[in-house]
């Protein structure tokens, strides 16, 4: 019966992922013409992820451990754990102020309609090309200059095996943020393995907690930025652990 009901929630979260998809595809389209118009297009992608995010039954708890704050007119590399899908809607909630852009997987502009808009305001990387690869930064700090933060989830996506808590992390986000100097917003994920993973007979809605870890230097060396963020990332992990 358990597994039913699990079933029965994952399909509404499709019908209601379907349903918010077709209402915002095309004032997200429209938006996604012109760059000036990017924020605009924005809004209605924040709703679209609110609308998903709440409308399956999860809310969140923002747990800051640092004592600085996100400038509302700064861009930022955003990078947090990975876990669940629900990780992507995460980012659009916390900062309503940052037009975001994801880096993410060219494989997804396959699907119907969601990626006719995706690999408009995404951008894509195919894994398996390095220069697909080393072209991702360039057009990273593009949008980066024109005021958009980007999310990245530092660790290349969800480790196949799910007893590996935090992933050894990639460089890509963090040599982005060196080479460009864009400060790095480093956030926690805590939950959402459990209350929404890949496996579709497990699950279940409720309160996610995220932790505001810090917001790195550029000016500090790569090797250390990225050690110091799997550091925070795990601590937070282990705390909530215990």
């Amino acid at each position: 019966m358990k597994v039913f009901l699990v079933y029965l929630w994952r399909f509404w979260m499709l019908i209601l992922a379907t349903v918010m998809t077709l209402i915002f595809f095309l004032p997200v389209y429209i938006f996604s013409i012109r760059k000036k118009d990017y924020k605009t297009c924005y809004f209605f992608i924040r709703i679209w992820a609110m609308g998903i995010f709440y409308g399956t039954g999860f809310r969140y708890r923002l747990i800051n451990k640092t004592n600085q704050k996100i400038d509302k007119n700064q861009a930022y590399v955003i990078i947090s754990n990975h876990t669940s899908l629900m990780d992507v809607m995460l980012p659009c909630i916390l900062f309503p102020n940052h037009p975001l852009c994801y880096v993410g997987k060219k494989e997804l502009e396959r699907i119907p309609i969601f990626g006719t808009v995706y690999k408009r305001v995404c951008v894509m990387v195919d894994r398996k090309s390095a220069r697909s690869r080393a072209e991702v930064y360039r057009r990273c700090a593009e949008r980066m200059r024109d005021g958009q933060s980007v999310v990245i989830f530092p660790e290349g996506g969800v480790p196949d095996d799910t007893s590996v808590i935090l992933d050894d992390f990639k460089d890509g986000a963090f040599i982005l943020s060196t080479k460009h100097h864009f400060p790095i917003a480093v956030y926690t994920f805590v939950g959402l393995k459990e209350m929404f993973p890949f496996d579709n007979k497990k699950g279940y809605p409720g309160r996610v907690d995220i932790f505001f870890n810090d917001i790195l230097s550029p000016e500090d060396p790569l090797k250390e930025l990225k050690e110091k963020a799997h550091v925070e990332m795990r601590t937070s992990l282990a705390e909530k652990l215990k």
